[in-house]
């Protein structure tokens, strides 16, 4: 923080330097939030789409929907604390996540919504730098910020800055990625290692220094997916009947354990993984033990879980491991027929354990 914001790159900031931090007044509909809007918003997320600056965004999906057969759309709210952590902040998080999400279920994301709600007294600054990597992250991600909005409430009331994002994408034909998808005989893959982004947000605030610093794994995984389904497709496993990516999720909030779960629920089959073959940082391992926490039940931002059919792992898996976000994949487990919606591990002293879903919030305030 500072009491003098750095402007570089901004539009126009003499508006934006008489108010060094956030009032209500930014919020307010008049010109103090058209300065706001016109000096750092438009500039950092500049495209045709938010220069409409109507009430809605038109968007022309002809030209993309050509060979899609769906439109994926989400959306998803950010409260992280603190706003800055190691490897990321709250607005790269943001755009990274409603990306992924999309991404999950095998869409091409392409347009994004950004909603801020400002407290009063958050430093411009701050806001610039978080609003510069949102715009950031959009580049990498491939996608556009179509509409927006900004709303003020007085100090005390919102911890600084919350963001919403919500996303549109298009589904290419062929593709039924789906949480019910599971079948007996597939494997399960996790693209890298669990447990950073969580502990990465643990590590600042309980002051844990380790010889590597804990970094958050926030990434953009639509490239990763891209990269998957180009793999089965040159494969010849493309398109119905056979659709051999059966269920994607991005590992977030309850960690590796959460998603399991939800998918052996909602597919009615049985999960059964070797913990031993779970990637883990030694770092990330030694804070989970320090802070007497399950490293399966911490949030990822930036790793998946995938379900495939056993004839089409081997090539998911080194199309996976090409891309710079799936380096440290590996295969973990299987589904099965027995003990339906239940997972289990294989613990690494050769007994079975029952991984259930985490009865309560382990880590609060880390998306």
């Amino acid at each position: 923080m500072t009491d003098n914001p750095n402007f570089i790159g901004w539009t126009c900031p003499r508006q934006l330097q008489n108010y060094p931090t956030i009032v209500m007044g930014h919020g307010a509909g008049g010109k103090m939030m058209a300065d706001l809007i016109k000096h750092l918003f438009a500039p950092a997320f500049d495209n045709e789409l938010l220069a409409q600056m109507g009430d809605a965004t038109v968007l022309k999906l002809l030209h993309v929907t050509r060979h899609a057969s769906h439109v994926a759309f989400t959306t998803d709210s950010y409260v992280v604390s603190p706003l800055f952590f190691p490897g990321g902040d709250i607005g790269g998080l943001a755009i990274n996540g409603t990306v992924n999400d999309l991404a999950m279920r095998g869409a091409k994301p392409l347009y994004l919504s950004a909603g801020f709600i400002l407290e009063e007294g958050l430093p411009t600054e701050t806001l610039g730098r978080i609003v510069n990597s949102m715009a950031a992250a959009c580049k990498k991600a491939g996608v556009k910020i179509a509409t927006g909005d900004t709303k003020v409430v007085q100090k005390g009331h919102g911890d600084g800055l919350y963001i919403n994002t919500s996303g549109i994408g298009v589904i290419p034909g062929g593709i039924d990625i789906a949480p019910q998808k599971a079948q007996p005989g597939d494997v399960v893959l996790v693209s890298g290692t669990m447990g950073d982004h969580g502990m990465a947000i643990m590590s600042v605030r309980e002051g844990l220094q380790f010889e590597t610093a804990i970094q958050s794994d926030t990434a953009p995984l639509n490239g990763l997916v891209e990269a998957m389904l180009n793999a089965i497709q040159k494969g010849g496993h493309a398109g119905p009947p056979l659709q051999p990516i059966h269920c994607l999720r991005d590992a977030t909030r309850g960690g590796l354990a959460a998603v399991l779960n939800e998918l052996a629920e909602a597919s009615k089959v049985g999960i059964e993984f070797d913990e031993k073959k779970v990637p883990l940082r030694p770092e990330v391992n030694a804070a989970c033990e320090m802070l007497g926490l399950d490293p399966f039940y911490v949030a990822n931002e930036g790793k998946l879980v995938a379900i495939v059919a056993e004839e089409a792992a081997e090539q998911v898996l080194a199309a996976m491991h090409r891309h710079e976000y799936g380096k440290d994949v590996a295969i973990i487990g299987q589904v099965v027929e027995e003990h339906p919606g239940l997972v289990t591990a294989k613990t690494a002293i050769g007994g079975m354990r029952v991984v259930d879903l985490p009865a309560g919030e382990l880590l609060p305030r880390i998306c």
